[in-house]
């Protein structure tokens, strides 16, 4: 079996799917699968041209000459025309059909309508929860249902040591963009004198909005906005932060609560979509527009450092356990040999 991996979303900065892609090719290889990474490293896979590009062309023209017996489409997008070998598409979640109205027509039909009837003709369909399960028996049209395969986590958040600087900060990992609702965050900041909020992640046009509120607020000696960094400056921001904050309103699966259970990191997220099921009962959940909710769980954390550092110890082996890549590699693996078997 040898595994033709879609892995052109780790070329650049790779964020949610490209880090899932890039972990996954690591825990296949370890898992004894052989994989084979397919990219064009000189394509930028963030201009909406290019990645329609990648997918319809150069994709099926990669995997022709891979040698592969079976294609991983795990960045969610797959070839409209099905290579001559089976494939498995990751759907990490259906936002492009439930909360992306605000983007372009062309890219929500892309992303959206046209991937959905492209998924009926996958060999196998993975989603990265129970809640994108449900999401996709809603939205798809496909009465197959699914396999859930929790994503890992990569272990190094696991050997993070924790050592909270003794002037709070919050951390926000994650693109900058309209559902992951950073914006919603800064009146709750706005209330707490002595916190500072670190967002790190990609922007999108909405960050624009986001500097405005900053500014309205009188923000901007407290609130910091990184863009994309490295491992080891967002490592260093995960042993320092003293609580993490997500307050997205919609995630396929919630890589930031995953990675605050993994470090160790006490956490505040917003109540719903899939990380209700991601946080199990650690952290602190409230609806991600309360804001006096959000006010009032932060609050809690930094009046009780002590208590929710050693809450949140607790939780981390669990946490690891849960979110090993060994699990979801296994997992994988078994899909695939299943899809030959039947192909």
């Amino acid at each position: 079996m040898i595994v033709a991996l879609d892995a052109q979303l780790t070329v650049g900065t790779a964020t949610g799917i490209g880090v899932y892609t890039r972990d996954l090719a690591l825990a296949l290889q370890a898992n004894g699968v052989e994989v084979t990474a397919l990219t064009a490293p000189w394509l930028d896979p963030w201009r909406f041209d290019r990645r329609v590009l990648w997918d319809q062309v150069l994709l099926p023209w990669a995997v022709a000459r891979s040698g592969a017996t079976v294609v991983h489409a795990a960045a969610g997008t797959l070839p409209l025309f099905r290579p001559r070998i089976p494939v498995v598409v990751t759907v990490h979640d259906m936002a492009w059909l439930r909360v992306q109205t605000h983007t372009k027509p062309y890219a929500r039909a892309y992303f959206g309508a046209l991937m959905r009837r492209a998924y009926h003709s996958a060999a196998a369909v993975v989603v990265d929860s129970d809640f994108s399960r449900n999401e996709y028996r809603d939205l798809s049209g496909d009465a197959r249902p699914p396999h859930v395969v929790y994503p890992g986590v990569d272990a190094r958040y696991t050997r993070i040591e924790r050592r909270p600087d003794r002037a709070p900060f919050a951390l926000v990992v994650g693109t900058v963009e309209v559902r992951k609702n950073l914006g919603g965050l800064l009146d709750a900041v706005a209330a707490i004198p002595e916190l500072t909020l670190v967002a790190v992640g990609p922007p999108t046009p909405y960050i624009e909005t986001v500097r405005a509120r900053v500014a309205d607020l009188g923000l901007g000696a407290r609130v910091r906005l990184l863009g994309y960094v490295d491992c080891g400056v967002l490592d260093d921001l995960y042993a320092r932060a003293a609580l993490a904050l997500i307050p997205s309103r919609y995630e396929g699966f919630g890589y930031a609560v995953a990675e605050a259970r993994c470090a160790g990191l006490p956490f505040v997220a917003a109540r719903g979509s899939s990380l209700v099921e991601v946080a199990q009962d650690s952290g602190v959940l409230v609806a991600p527009d309360d804001t006096p909710a959000w006010i009032a769980a932060i609050r809690g954390i930094l009046a009780d450092r002590a208590g929710a550092q050693a809450r949140a110890d607790i939780d981390r082996p669990r946490a690891a356990l849960r979110f090993a890549w060994s699990s979801a590699a296994a997992a994988l693996t078994d899909i695939y040999r299943r899809v030959l078997v039947n192909r």
